[in-house]
């Protein structure tokens, strides 16, 4: 019975219903029904004393910022910026895409936000230039993947506020792994490239002129990731106050440099902030309540004996946590996976002596590739209905940049020197 609560999330789940209700419905049922010995407006209180947290501020701030950018041209700058780096090489429009998603990362965080955006950009260029329509989706819903691991995707600060970790730090250990997730598909686009011969986007490679010219165009764009880094580094602001920094940086690069950013944009963006942040702060809020009912049964716990009961060693756990992130990132959307699992898994972990920010390295990059699996991946779906590409046909495509990004996986969970170099340099 202590179980059910669980049982009921994945039935609801699986039924259609949004898993912010599945489980807050899940909850109510427990403690309304199983288990009648807590009152039931502690449980409301645990609903609303959820939302009053400071860090969470950081949510809607780089939700707004990210919008902001979108229309202030800032995209546009930085695809201009990554044709110049990468435009000469094998599959060139290609490796644009994945170079753009990096650039991306400090842009807006959201992997679908980043996926619907090159779908409309870069995927009917591709297609004029005879890339054929599955491999520019499948390149596309897998450059994505890359977004959120970047600062400040969400998902990063999601995990912080789960595990009680610095929000600078995971910040901070993002940057190794999402460029190591980028060299990966670079890679295997190459590859790809050179057997379909896909021509590169430019004749020759950038002159140092054209790259210095690109990068002065550009610098307003690519000043905003620097100035997250530098700030949170010297203390000048929390990873909270960056948010509202970056919404107002934005805002003054779009009206006044770029010129693009036109008042009829602002209710646009005030709308998207809305629908963005709401969504994610409604599945924290039930997210928060169903751990209460966690704690309450001691599921943490007893997952933690389980799975310190099949192996003490953090390398062979790693493995273990990697296979049931990859098989339930089939059937999950990667922030549900994370607000579910991470409370579960965290203690196990812990116990090993497994650093937490780069354990949630582990997780956030585990949960993207489950974005780009069936039967649920989020991405996938995305990039299959913008673009009209059959699903058949994407996941065959997709198979190449699955396996890339499985390396980089491999390579983020098992030398953890790499994640943390970023951190440690600047935290100490």
């Amino acid at each position: 019975m202590a179980f059910l609560p669980v049982i009921v999330v994945f039935i609801l789940y699986f039924s259609g219903i949004p898993i912010a209700y599945a489980l807050f419905a899940a909850s109510l049922m427990y403690f309304g029904v199983l288990n009648t010995g807590s009152p039931t407006d502690l449980v409301l209180q645990k609903f609303i004393t959820s939302t009053q947290s400071f860090p969470m501020l950081a949510i809607p701030f780089f939700v707004m910022a990210g919008s902001i950018m979108n229309y202030a041209g800032i995209s546009t700058k930085l695809m201009s910026f990554a044709d110049v780096l990468t435009g000469h090489m094998q599959g060139g429009l290609a490796q644009v895409n994945v170079l753009l998603s990096m650039l991306m990362g400090g842009v807006s965080g959201s992997a679908n936000a980043d996926a619907a955006m090159q779908c409309k950009m870069l995927v009917p260029e591709m297609e004029k230039r005879g890339y054929s329509k599955g491999f520019s989706a499948a390149i596309t819903a897998a450059s994505s993947a890359v977004t959120p691991v970047i600062p400040p995707g969400i998902n990063l600060i999601v995990y912080a506020l789960i595990a009680g970790v610095s929000v600078g730090k995971v910040f901070m250990a993002g940057y190794v792994p999402g460029v190591f997730m980028a060299i990966c598909l670079m890679l295997a686009v190459h590859i790809i490239s050179k057997k379909r011969n896909y021509a590169p986007s430019r004749e020759k490679r950038a002159t140092a002129g054209e790259l210095l010219h690109q990068a002065i165009d550009s610098i307003w764009a690519l000043l905003f990731p620097f100035g997250i880094i530098l700030g949170l580094r010297i203390g000048l602001f929390t990873p909270s106050e960056a948010g509202a920094v970056a919404v107002l940086y934005c805002t003054i690069v779009g009206v006044f440099i770029y010129r693009e950013l036109k008042p009829e944009h602002f209710p646009k963006v005030i709308r998207e902030t809305i629908e963005g942040t709401s969504s994610v702060m409604l599945i924290i809020v039930a997210a928060n309540v169903f751990g209460y009912y966690m704690s309450w049964e001691r599921i943490p716990q007893m997952l933690t004996e389980l799975l310190l009961g099949i192996t003490q060693n953090k390398y062979v756990m790693l493995m273990i946590i990697n296979v049931l992130l990859l098989i339930l990132g089939m059937f999950l959307e990667g922030g549900a996976a994370l607000i579910i699992l991470a409370p579960l898994l965290v203690p196990v972990v812990k116990g090993l002596g497994v650093d937490l920010v780069h354990f949630g390295l582990v997780c956030i990059v585990n949960i993207m590739i489950g974005g780009l699996t069936p039967p649920f991946g989020s991405m996938m779906f995305t990039c299959c209905s913008i673009t009209g590409c059959e699903l058949g046909e994407f996941v065959r495509e997709c198979i190449p940049f699955i396996i890339a990004l499985l390396v980089a996986l491999i390579i983020v969970t098992y030398f953890p020197a790499l994640t943390m170099f970023v951190p440690n340099l600047l935290y100490g």
